[in-house]
């Protein structure tokens, strides 16, 4: 369920927070009324990204982005591990058609974040992986806690990371780079991933949400709001170089969500069981003896 603040100063009503939710947390806090909270909030699946969460999270940006007393967006978690990536179960279920949709809402949702004039930062905690890495590329601003880990390891469980992450890491943290964290799927420590450039700021696990905050305040009260939203659209585009083949993509996508090896790598995962080793093939035409 929501939580819901009433709070004095300009934002005495924080409307953003009036919606209740099943997967999210949202608040704003008496001192700092104009953040506005989105937690991901389902710590019993790790806050695996559903379509459910998918539109819970869309309705709650829209709102603070339609709330004049709302400066900026905070996006965290109210459990230990940030977000685990894509359900497998509901992914498990998708036909064609159902794995484009999927993909379609997770994408549009993500552009929320990049598209919307104000300030949006992410305060991690623990795992941030797969489709939750790709979440917080979304953001302006990512602070993580010093245990925080990052990465895309789908091509583990056979999935593609097809929601942003072979899209744009190659802009965020090179094509070399980018290669290993896709095809090996090995998680980077917080210490790293701010190294490599993935993420803005490491702290102490303690003083995520409050540095996110404090951020978010030092923007807002020392910062041009217009050239605030200028600049951020102007950066928008490299993102839209990097989606421009966003249909191919998905389609690809859903073909692999519909697949017997994704089937097969997603329940043994699920269910703790070893990922039986496949054979790879080639794809280049052979001699015709």
């Amino acid at each position: 369920m929501a939580k819901y603040y009433v709070v004095t100063g300009r934002n005495a009503q924080c409307m953003a927070t009036d919606s209740d939710y099943s997967t999210l947390q949202t608040y704003c806090n008496e001192t700092t009324a104009e953040v506005f909270h989105i937690d991901l909030d389902r710590p019993e699946d790790n806050n695996v990204i559903t379509t459910e969460l998918l539109s819970e999270l869309g309705h709650a940006i829209e709102s603070a982005d339609a709330d004049d007393d709302i400066d900026a967006i905070v996006l965290g978690t109210s459990s230990e591990n940030f977000c685990a990536g894509g359900s497998l179960q509901e992914l498990g279920t998708l036909d064609r058609e159902g794995g484009n949709r999927f993909l379609n809402r997770y994408i549009d949702t993500v552009n929320l974040l990049r598209e919307t004039g104000k300030p949006t930062l992410a305060a991690v905690k623990g795992n941030c992986v797969a489709g939750g890495n790709e979440l917080v590329m979304g953001v302006d601003i990512i602070v993580a806690g010093e245990s925080a880990r990052f990465g895309q390891p789908e091509v583990r469980v056979g999935s593609t990371a097809a929601g942003g992450g072979v899209q744009m890491l190659p802009l965020v943290v090179g094509q070399r780079r980018a290669k290993d964290l896709l095809l090996t799927g090995r998680l980077l420590s917080a210490q790293e991933a701010e190294e490599w450039g993935l993420i803005n700021r490491v702290v102490d696990d303690g003083t995520v949400d409050e540095r996110a905050v404090e951020i978010a305040k030092e923007i807002i009260t020392q910062h041009s709001p217009q050239a605030y939203r200028v600049i951020k659209a102007m950066l928008k585009r490299w993102n839209n170089l990097a989606l421009t083949n966003r249909e191919v993509e998905r389609e690809l996508t859903a073909a692999v969500w519909e697949s017997e090896e994704f089937s097969d790598r997603a329940d043994a995962f699920m269910g703790g069981e070893d990922l039986e080793s496949r054979s790879f093939s080639g794809t280049l035409d052979k001699d015709e003896e």
